[in-house]
């Protein structure tokens, strides 16, 4: 699943739904750099998602530790309240959001995974919570699990002007140089796509229209990246696929017929 290329688009969609959450939200705005080095901070994320999934346990077990330790130095205020980045009610938070977004978004892309498989991905997928300081029990691992948890999340959840500011982010990153020549399209078959699969609900938190015909656009956009071979989607940085093809052998390429 995290070789396909509609995880791009899935990934940037658990960020507005991330964003949903005050805390988690302020968290973010309040010690993020991310409006000063856009594209460095959304790559940073994505190859700490990458190297749990592809990595050694060596460099995993590292890159958590780097993680859990910055956690633990940062602080956000939210109506006066201080609280701390790592409290587990927003690691699993952000935990979740990722997950579901991966999940949902690539079966609306067309990926065609099994109800089964869903659930053995999300029982899977404790690990990663784990590396980040949750412990696995605690984590929803199955789709019912997962519904039964946004349903008790979503009365906590609203539109800020924190989230207002990730949506804007999230359309039309601040970049500089030549790349930002490429922000039009960007928006267009990105930024707003990913915005237009998130569930109903969040969109209407949001507040904003989201396209006509989202899984049509989302199945195209596939269809499109999976013309790539690929030997060059993984030539991409940080390449943590790639190097763990070249550390394993050719036997561990992603495959959709090797699902179990």
């Amino acid at each position: 699943m995290h070789a396909d290329p509609t995880m791009w688009i899935a990934g940037i969609a658990s960020l507005y739904l991330q964003a949903l959450h005050p805390m988690a939200v302020a968290g973010v705005v309040q010690n993020s750099n991310f409006q000063a080095d856009p594209l460095g901070r959304l790559k940073r994320t994505a190859d700490f998602v990458g190297l749990g999934v592809y990595g050694t346990d060596e460099q995993i077990a590292a890159a958590a530790a780097r993680v859990r330790a910055t956690h633990r130095s940062l602080r956000g205020v939210v109506d006066g309240r201080t609280f701390r980045i790592d409290e587990p009610e927003l690691l699993l938070w952000v935990h979740c959001s990722e997950v579901y977004c991966f999940q949902t978004v690539l079966d609306r892309a067309g990926y065609g995974l099994t109800d089964r498989q869903k659930d053995l991905y999300y029982a899977e997928q404790r690990f990663a919570a784990s590396l980040v300081g949750l412990h696995p029990d605690e984590v929803p691992g199955s789709r019912r699990e997962m519904a039964d948890y946004f349903d008790r999340m979503r009365p906590k959840l609203r539109r800020t002007p924190d989230s207002d500011v990730i949506y804007t982010f999230l359309h039309g990153p601040p970049v500089r140089g030549f790349v930002r020549h490429g922000l039009p399209v960007y928006r267009v078959l990105v930024g707003h796509l990913a915005y237009s699969v998130l569930p109903d609900w969040a969109v209407e938190l949001h507040g904003r229209a989201p396209y006509e015909h989202a899984d049509l656009w989302l199945k195209m956009m596939r269809r499109a990246g999976l013309l790539v071979p690929g030997k060059i989607r993984r030539m991409a940085p940080p390449g943590h696929l790639r190097h763990a093809i070249e550390r394993l052998g050719k036997d561990v390429t992603p495959s959709r017929r090797k699902l179990p």
